[in-house]
């Protein structure tokens, strides 16, 4: 087959992936696009046929297993109000199971305690274990007698 037969195939296989954002489109369309390079360089059918089943194969089972796989976990980076969760904090108002304040990132924020048995004096410093709205739910670093 001629080049720019297997070049419309890859097109066509690049559009069907638009639609469907399904990996295997998209690596379809590159196995023949490797086809068509193949194709123009005057190797016979034969030859174009054995490099679109090497291709569309590599891509298949060794390229779309780990494409899914990254796909598939958590981003590294945490946004908005999650991405204080684990920071530390210095309580600026006594903190209680109810109410209390603290100085986080250079703010203050509302705060409660996450151990409702405990209370936080001021001056002490606390982990962010969790984000309610706008209130924060700490923990001590070191519990005081």
């Amino acid at each position: 087959m001629p080049w720019f037969v297997w070049l419309f195939a890859a097109g066509v296989l690049g559009a069907a992936e638009f639609l469907t954002l399904t990996l295997v489109f998209g690596l379809l369309a590159g196995a023949a696009l490797i086809v068509a390079v193949v194709a123009g360089m005057g190797v016979g059918l034969l030859g174009q046929l054995v490099a679109l089943v090497l291709a569309a194969s590599a891509g298949l089972l060794v390229v779309r297993p780990i494409a899914l796989r990254h796909m598939a976990q958590a981003p590294l980076t945490h946004e908005g109000s999650d991405a204080l969760i684990g920071k530390r904090a210095e309580v600026m108002q006594e903190v209680t199971a109810t109410h209390g304040l603290i100085k986080l990132s250079g703010e203050e924020w509302s705060a409660r305690a996450l151990d409702e048995s405990h209370v936080i004096p001021v001056g002490a410093l606390v982990d962010v274990m969790e984000i309610e709205g706008a209130t924060a739910i700490v923990y001590p670093r070191e519990l005081l007698p």
